[in-house]
């Protein structure tokens, strides 16, 4: 295969990424997960060393190249390194791009820098108990006044909850007339309120804060709106083709690791007096793993390269994400599976790898909902067959 085209500095990143993860991150893993919560001197510190945002320009602190491909280095080596419940990049570019998208310059003088050194961790708010992937479900609101907005509602399942200091909030103001008549709120740490429910307790990714929010009556003064009242919805829908890339480069790396770990233990482990990996069975296995994994690598540096260039659609990224996230379950359930009783066992990594893969066919649209997206664009009349496209 032709190799995955990473610059040279690209390459040199990743290098330093990996050493700072070794020496900044994977050694409190551990303690965090025990606690529910990765420490904010982790964002603090991949700030001070240009870890956490690359992609802003230098006048905010960052180094101005918008490659997604330091992304996918930092989203792969963090994945990699089992260190996927610290979510850098949900606050560095999943988060972030929205204030560069459809904030002010005076918002993101305000914000970004703070952000770029990990002292402004920042967070988005969608999901409510009755609205998941279907926003119109959606049931906090509010109501403009002469000089702020007053917020009402709650939101539940917020990655970064319980550390962010800057929440986007997604609310209808003008339910009557209008369910995707939406605004996006920023909400500051201290206002009056806001308030944090409890630090949920999940099946993996346990030292990710996942947290209910609650706003009473919060004043959200008129300059932390994001871009124009009303366009809410339009600006979340711009975002969810890089919100799934980025879910996907780390689903397949997740799987890439669960692979690795499963080939070191079949070569290693003996069965019926010779390694697991002699047997007919354990072969076919992985090598249909090996093969569904450098498939679904080719397609997602595809996806990248698309949306560098401007041009990832909805569907692809659907495509990507609906491919990726099942096959991270996939690939670690093949390692607990040829890990035997060992598998089952905290001590060994692939159990983690196995709790923390289930939620990615959930979260950021389930497959249920890629597949109606996919669909809609494969069997519309806008159908074009194979072999009429222009390659």
């Amino acid at each position: 295969m032709l190799p995955r085209a990473f610059t040279e500095e690209q390459q040199m990143f990743r290098d330093a990424y990996r050493k700072f993860l070794a020496a900044e991150i994977v050694p409190h893993m551990e303690s965090w997960r025990d606690q529910g919560r990765v420490d904010r001197s982790a964002f603090e510190a991949a700030g001070a060393q240009g870890f956490l945002m690359v992609w802003p320009d230098e006048a905010y602190g960052g180094m101005g190249d918008d490659d997604f491909r330091f992304e996918q280095v930092i989203i792969e080596e963090t994945a990699y390194a089992r260190c996927g419940d610290w979510y850098n990049t949900l606050h560095s570019r999943l988060v972030g791009p929205y204030l560069t998208r459809f904030g002010n310059e005076e918002q993101r003088q305000r914000f970004l820098p703070k952000a770029v050194r990990g002292e402004c961790i920042m967070a988005i708010a969608m999901t409510e108990p009755d609205a998941g992937s279907d926003l119109a479900g959606m049931r906090t609101t509010a109501v403009e006044h002469d000089d702020h907005w007053v917020l009402n509602g709650s939101k539940t399942y917020i990655s970064n909850g319980i550390n962010a200091d800057l929440v986007f909030v997604a609310a209808k103001t003008d339910p009557e007339n209008n369910p995707h008549h939406m605004t996006i709120f920023m909400v500051e740490r201290g206002m009056g309120g806001f308030e944090r429910g409890r630090n949920l307790k999940k099946m993996g990714l346990k030292a990710q804060d996942t947290a209910e929010l609650f706003f009473n009556d919060v004043k959200i003064p008129k300059a932390n709106v994001l871009g124009e009242a009303g366009r809410g919805f339009i600006y979340l829908m711009e975002g969810l083709a890089e919100e799934r890339l980025i879910g996907a480069v780390g689903y397949l790396a997740a799987a890439q690791l669960s692979w690795d770990l499963t080939y070191d233990y079949v070569r290693q482990r003996k069965v019926f007096g010779k390694a697991l990996a002699a047997h007919q069975n354990t072969q076919f296995k992985m090598a249909e793993m090996r093969t569904e994994l450098d498939l679904a690598q080719s397609y997602v540096d595809q996806c990248v390269a698309a949306f560098n260039a401007g041009q990832l659609s909805a569907v692809d990224a659907a495509k990507a994400k609906l491919v990726t996230s099942e096959l991270q379950v996939s690939a670690a359930d093949l390692g607990v599976q040829m890990h035997g009783g060992a598998g089952y066992m905290d001590e060994y990594p692939i159990s983690r790898q196995f709790t923390d893969a289930r939620i990615s066919p959930i979260y950021a649209g389930t497959s249920e909902v890629m597949k109606i997206i996919i669909s809609r664009d494969c069997l519309s009349d806008d159908y074009v067959p194979f072999n009429t496209r222009n390659f």
